[in-house]
């Protein structure tokens, strides 16, 4: 079974702006782009033209790359005194002057539609989350619709960022899943893989998981963007990996398009929790 990501994303985004219609609210998605990039760029703008999709209004903060750290948290620090902002997107990666850490931790937590801040990470390992990443959330997402069982399943994830595979392991383990988390220290990285019931790949290493590594029937989850002989890759072999697979998401057209959806809905929850609005 292929999991379709743009189908999956196409219908959260239908229920996104639906949400904001009826709430008579339009919520405000601030980014900040440092630099020029092309694939930051890239993915700011799709984010822009999601906002437009669901309602949403988006401003932009570019800035030059030769920007300092205290340069950068001046504009932060004006998005968060902005009552019209409720979500703030710093896009990364930063240029290497600037210090990552302090600038996403100078984001209001109130306002961190991406769910770096420690403040957030800290919620979410409580099992309280205020905003997931989007990423791992958009990942469950996909899980649940496609009738995935957690509960009582083998998970492996493959990578520990902060960003996905941290927060990803989390996720799993709040829903009752056996996680495990592995790295590039992992020792008989084949045999863990081998027991999971769910593998969910952010390793940045392009084709890196093979058919050989993969449970019959496993859900395997691609997180990766590479690029192998100039083609858009994942982190998964899929032209093999699929025939032992039960489900697996591609590269593109899997992951990817569920954490733009995800971001829409971080957006819309902060607007409404600044509205004193009770959100499911």
């Amino acid at each position: 079974m292929i999991i379709d990501g743009r189908m999956v994303a196409a219908k959260r985004l239908d229920l996104v702006r639906k949400q904001v219609d009826e709430s008579g609210c339009r919520p405000c998605l601030a980014t900040v782009l440092v630099g020029e990039d092309p694939g930051s760029k890239m993915y700011v703008r799709m984010k822009h033209e999601a906002c437009e999709k669901v309602h949403i209004i988006s401003i932009k903060a570019d800035m030059p790359a030769t920007l300092t750290t205290e340069e950068v948290l001046i504009k932060i620090r004006s998005l968060n005194t902005d009552p019209s902002v409720d979500g703030i997107l710093v896009q990364l990666p930063l240029p290497p002057q600037v210090d990552t850490s302090r600038v996403i931790q100078a984001i209001a937590p109130e306002k961190d539609v991406d769910g770096f801040h420690p403040c957030n990470i800290g919620l979410l390992y409580a099992g309280t989350p205020r905003f997931a990443p989007c990423t791992p959330k958009g990942i469950m997402t996909l899980l649940d619709e496609y009738h995935i069982e957690i509960r009582g399943s083998r998970a492996l994830v493959a990578g520990r960022s902060i960003d996905v595979g941290r927060p990803m392991a989390a996720l799993l383990l709040h829903r009752d899943a056996t996680v495990t988390i592995a790295h590039s220290k992992t020792r008989d990285l084949r045999e863990e893989m081998k027991r999971a019931d769910i593998v969910v790949s952010a390793t940045g290493k392009a084709r890196f998981i093979t058919a050989d590594m993969v449970k019959p029937g496993a859900v395997v989850i691609d997180v990766g963007i590479n690029y192998l002989d100039g083609k858009l890759c994942g982190d998964v072999d899929f032209d093999h990996v699929k025939d032992v697979a039960g489900a697996i998401t591609p590269v593109p057209g899997g992951v990817g398009p569920m954490t733009i959806a995800s971001l829409m809905e971080n957006t819309y929850k902060a607007a409404m929790e600044r509205l004193c609005t009770n959100v499911p």
